[in-house]
């Protein structure tokens, strides 16, 4: 599936947000982009999947204008966790990760057994299997999160868009939602895109790095590339290295301080 940005511009009211962003993805890698507070992730993320429209550019999926595209198709090929995950009904678990089936049902159709396997595979592989029947209102930030992902894999995306999405998730847990994730990309060929502040856990599962910096993008390549110390003093104000980790044979960012603090 060919999936591209091409000359990206996006403002609010008269804020530039982006300009220029232009950024082919191929098929199943994933992508980490980075960048200080208000440099347009989020917002990039947004216009991905149709959340917002661009002022200028255009992002092109399979061929066509994603603007012309119906939410529901984007929906059977694009998936989102987004970075807030509250919800305010009393619905349970499974009945949250089965609303990631139903791009893929007819109004009257129903849940299929095809769907009921999927929904229950991913609430199996989110660790949820105890909660299934529980009231996601009644469930804490870092579990509500893990069920948004869950909902998410339930809707077997080609692309799959990820917002912080270990914000909420405590640290064991920040490890198998980006491992798992990073297993089904390999395993399906699946487009993963993640926005994150973690540079260490993006530098571990990312095939590329998108560094955004002055409402463009400042760096692209693999994290080795991108996450030099001049690129980190530049965009980021801060002290740090590429240090290699032993145990899994890649190089991981290893911050020191912010430049100038005593």
């Amino acid at each position: 599936m060919s999936f591209e940005v091409k000359d990206l511009r996006y403002t609010y009211e008269d804020y530039l947000v982006l300009d220029g962003i232009t950024l082919p993805i191929s098929d199943g890698e994933i992508i980490g982009i980075l960048g200080p507070n208000g440099c347009g992730k989020t917002t990039l993320l947004k216009n991905l999947n149709k959340n917002l429209s661009p002022k200028g550019g255009v992002v092109m999926l399979d061929g066509q204008d994603i603007q012309e595209l119906t939410k529901k198709e984007i929906a059977g090929k694009i998936a989102a966790v987004p970075q807030t995950n509250e919800i305010h009904f009393a619905f349970t678990v499974r009945d949250i990760v089965a609303m990631g089936r139903m791009p893929f049902q007819s109004m009257m159709g129903g849940e299929s057994s095809e769907d009921s396997r999927i929904i229950d595979d991913a609430i199996e592989k989110t660790g949820l299997s105890g909660y299934r029947n529980r009231l996601i209102n009644t469930m804490s930030g870092g579990e509500r999160q893990r069920v948004i992902i869950a909902r998410a894999i339930a809707q077997t995306p080609q692309i799959l868009l990820m917002d912080e999405p270990t914000l909420h998730l405590d640290i064991s847990m920040q490890f198998d939602a980006l491992k798992l994730v990073s297993s089904i990309s390999k395993e399906n060929g699946m487009t993963v895109v993640i926005v994150s502040h973690d540079l260490p856990l993006v530098s571990r599962y990312c095939d590329r790095i998108v560094m955004i910096h002055d409402h463009r993008i400042f760096a692209v390549g693999t994290p080795e590339e991108v996450l030099t110390p001049e690129n980190m003093r530049t965009v980021f104000n801060v002290d740090a290295d590429l240090v290699m980790d032993e145990k899994i044979g890649k190089r991981t960012v290893m911050i020191h301080d912010s430049l100038g603090r005593p």
